[in-house]
């Protein structure tokens, strides 16, 4: 019996009833929504993802072709709640069968947000958005990047608000701004302006703004991504991020150097208002102008202040004038009187110097030695007779030899005290148009109450003397006075 029920029952290959299962799962599920939990999610070579969804009690194979992955707008990973919507089937090849994800989303926003806190805290605790490593902007750059959709509306508002504001040369490096792709594009945008070299032929931007518009959170995932958050933390350009509108806020927000809450204001940040600049240069030229004409005229007053304090020139050379005055009339009596010292002292000196005395000394002195050896001759006899005639011989020889040196010492000293009385002499004086007033016994009278006590003078100059009467003569007795008048 078995035996027949088994020939009666139709025979099928392995690939048959792989088939009709499939058929029938297919045909049961058709399309269908999953809850649950991501497990071993993994993006292959090919672009396609491959994985689990899972829950208390049971595991559900998942695979995502590349094409579904390319417009996601949040990255899957492990642990994360997720809603898959997509078609259920076998896979003949592992007797298993399989969600095939036509749309992946997580499964609410507490659970995506879970996810980038739980990212922040990570990357905070690292030090990426420590406050001490963000650079300062650059005042007016030269250059300026921009890292967002090149078809957008964000890029046309940024060229258009540095326009109006002031025109830079901007360098955009286009990207996708959503989508699987989204994240590993805008992080390789940032490196690669920070690889260009300074003075290369492609500018290096002095400045990078990276901008998105407004979207929901899953819109904005990518700039949650921990590449793109990394890559602008290690960029050496200083960076401005503009992602979403200004309620919105992402990773990237805290890793960049400013936060713009629209790109818009991105472009106002990243460069001054050159109207602004120009008026506010014409407005301190003019003070600058205003403060020369100032400091000139102050310092004109403190001049001429200080020029009326200041005495006048004649005023300050009238004393030192009048001492010059002083001493020059005083001068000649100075020079007189010094004269006539010297006179009496070479004069004294030329008397006490004469040869006539010396020799009337010295043989005054050789009288008194002889006569003192002639009174000694008794006591010494012989040898103080011999003594006596040896100093003889001794004057005889030195006196001629004394007397020579001697004089010509004088001499010398006498032509010395000559030279200088001829130099310092009243005559040197008289020539340059002094004069010498002496009395009548030729005492030099030195002023006028002492001139006035004579009534005769006699003035000395260079070249000759004259005489002076101080009072009038008598009048001549007329002949007929000797005979007195009879009456």
């Amino acid at each position: 019996m078995t035996h027949g029920v088994s020939e009666n029952t139709p025979e099928y290959s392995v690939s048959e009833i792989a088939g009709a299962v499939k058929r029938t799962v297919e045909a049961a599920f058709g399309q269908v929504r999953v809850r649950g939990e991501l497990s071993q999610f993994r993006r292959q070579t090919s672009g396609h993802w491959y994985g689990r969804l899972k829950d208390e009690r049971a595991v559900l194979e998942l695979a995502m072709w590349k094409g579904v992955a390319a417009g996601l707008n949040f990255r899957p990973e492990d642990g994360m709640e997720v809603i898959a919507t997509g078609r259920l089937t076998t896979y003949p090849g592992g007797s298993r069968y399989q969600l095939i994800i036509d749309r992946l989303e997580p499964a609410g926003v507490g659970a995506l947000l879970a996810q980038i806190e739980a990212r922040r805290l990570k990357l905070q605790a690292e030090g990426l958005f420590d406050p001490a490593r963000k650079k300062p902007l650059p005042w007016l750059p030269d250059v300026i990047g921009v890292v967002t959709s090149p078809t957008g509306a964000v890029i046309r508002d940024i060229l258009h608000r540095l326009g109006d504001r002031f025109p830079r040369h901007v360098l955009v490096w286009p990207v996708a701004v959503q989508g699987e792709a989204a994240a590993s594009q805008v992080a390789a945008a940032i490196a690669g302006f920070n690889a260009l070299p300074a003075g290369g032929p492609t500018p290096r931007p002095d400045l990078i703004i990276v901008a998105r518009g407004g979207g929901s959170i899953e819109d904005l995932a990518a700039f949650n991504e921990e590449i793109v958050v990394r890559a602008a933390a290690a960029s050496a350009i200083p960076l401005i991020s503009a992602v979403g509108h200004e309620t919105d806020t992402t990773l990237i927000d805290f890793a960049s150097d400013w936060r713009a809450p629209t790109p818009s204001a991105a472009a106002e940040r990243a460069v001054p208002v050159r109207a602004e600049l120009a008026a506010t240069l014409a407005m301190l030229h003019g003070r600058l102008d205003a403060a020369i004409v100032r400091g000139w005229k102050l310092q004109r007053e403190r001049s001429v202040a200080l020029a009326r304090r200041l005495p006048r020139p004649a005023n300050l050379i009238g004393l030192a004038t009048q001492r010059v005055d002083d001493l020059a009339g005083r001068l000649p009596t100075a020079l007189t009187a010094r004269l006539g010292g010297v006179e009496l002292r070479v004069t004294s000196a030329a008397g006490r110097l004469r040869p006539a005395l010396l020799q009337a000394r010295l043989d005054r002195s050789v009288e008194r030695l002889a006569g003192s050896a002639a009174r000694l001759a008794p006591a010494l006899a012989r040898p103080l007779a011999e003594d006596a005639q040896k100093l003889a011989r001794t004057g005889a020889a030195l006196r001629p030899f004394l007397i020579e040196q001697r004089l010509a010492t004088a001499t010398a000293r006498l032509d010395q005290a000559g030279r200088m009385l001829a130099s310092l002499g009243p005559e040197q004086v008289l020539a340059r148009g002094y004069a010498i007033v002496s009395d009548d016994s030729g005492h030099v009278v030195a002023s006028a109450g002492a001139a006035a006590s004579f009534a005769r003078l006699t003035i000395r100059f260079g070249d000759g003397e004259t005489p002076v009467y101080t009072k009038p003569f008598p009048a001549p007795a007329k002949p007929g006075d000797l005979q007195g008048s009879l009456f």
